[in-house]
């Protein structure tokens, strides 16, 4: 998402670097689910000794309700930066609610109180009831005011949802009368997560051999790919909405890529390629908030020139923009934007600070 989030120029992207209109799923609509696939395989790595110690649980769930809240929080910062310094009282009137890291802290927190406190067969039964719940919703119940069910950007539960709580002041500016983040939107968001915690389970068990992992792993994904391209006939892929058949697709996708990482790193050793994204892996959630706010600390600096006035930003991009054509330029700011932070992380790697949510 650093390269996704950060074109020289919004108005020339390559196609398969912009989210889908609606319906569809592009490469970059896959970035946010396997992240939320990956937090719930963590937390079956992370938690998985404090599941079997019930002791243990309060301690777990409250630090799980702290980095929640602190994701929550960061999430509202950077829809708020940098007007929260300038006009603060303000800024609040149309502050966005719903968000990517607002959307990550209750997936974490829901799905970590669900793993230590149910088992893994309810799990999977919750999983199929999450997915079968938001199904039921989207194409069976009227939308008030509006009709029958539908799945149009403004017309659909989840939009009318969001209005009725949020209010259209406190959603995303961009329509202002939908979010790509709603509320409804998170139950199947949370079974992205339990698809990671099923799978982090069964990876880390010791009873299974290596290959075995791999194929039934492989297998999984493989059929859950089917089964979301089959539903997508009736319950359309959908990022925004996170339609059910998003859930299966993606998170099979998600699941192929892992074991296929698996077998490649962790079984055979071939590691070598790896530094850069474990450098960027563990301050990730560090790197995604610092170049949100970047751009923005760009934006406002205003310097004089020979042109003129002018802010950081614009004088940084026009040498790209001035050398190579709209579209390239847009992508080789975007490249260049993450070869810069990998440049810092792997500085912070090799001194061992890692930010800790």
């Amino acid at each position: 998402m650093i390269l996704v989030n950060n074109p020289g120029d919004w108005g020339h992207i390559y196609a398969p670097l912009e989210h889908s209109e609606w319906h569809g799923c592009t490469p970059t609509d896959l970035v946010f689910p396997f992240f939320l696939f990956i937090v719930g395989v963590s937390i079956a790595f992370a938690m998985g000794s404090k599941k079997e110690n019930p002791a243990t649980h309060g301690k777990t769930i409250f630090k799980a309700l702290k980095r929640a809240l602190i994701l929550f929080g960061l999430g509202l910062f950077l829809t708020l930066f940098p007007e929260v310094f300038t006009k603060p009282v303000e800024s609040l009137q149309g502050m966005r609610i719903p968000g990517v890291l607002q959307r990550i802290a209750l997936v974490f927190f829901i799905s970590a109180v669900l793993f230590l406190k149910v088992s893994l067969k309810n799990l999977r039964m919750l999983f199929v009831l999450l997915l079968a719940v938001y199904w039921a919703l989207m194409t069976f119940v009227p939308v008030p005011g509006t009709g029958p069910a539908n799945l149009g950007k403004e017309t659909n539960l989840g939009a009318w949802l969001d209005r009725s709580i949020f209010t259209e002041a406190h959603l995303w500016s961009s329509s202002k009368t939908w979010d790509p983040e709603g509320l409804l939107g998170t139950i199947p968001a949370i079974a992205t997560g339990l698809f990671g915690i099923l799978v982090g389970a069964y990876l880390k068990r010791k009873d299974v051999p290596d290959a075995v992992k791999v194929s039934w792993l492989f297998s999984t994904g493989c059929a859950a790919v089917v089964l979301g391209l089959l539903w997508d006939l009736q319950f359309p892929i959908n990022k925004a909405l996170w339609t059910s058949s998003f859930v299966l697709y993606t998170g099979g996708l998600a699941t192929m890529v892992l074991a296929m990482s698996y077998w490649i790193i962790d079984v055979n050793k071939y590691n070598r390629f790896t530094k850069p994204f474990v450098v960027y892996g563990v301050n990730a959630i560090t790197v995604y908030f610092l170049s949100g706010i970047l751009p923005q600390i760009l934006s406002i600096i205003r310097i004089n020139t020979v042109n003129g006035e002018t802010n950081v930003y614009s004088l940084l991009y026009s040498g790209y923009a001035s050398n190579f054509s709209p579209v390239n330029a847009s992508l080789l700011w975007a490249v260049s934007t993450v070869l810069f932070w990998l440049v810092i992380l792997w500085f912070m790697y090799n001194k061992k600070i890692i930010i800790k949510v």
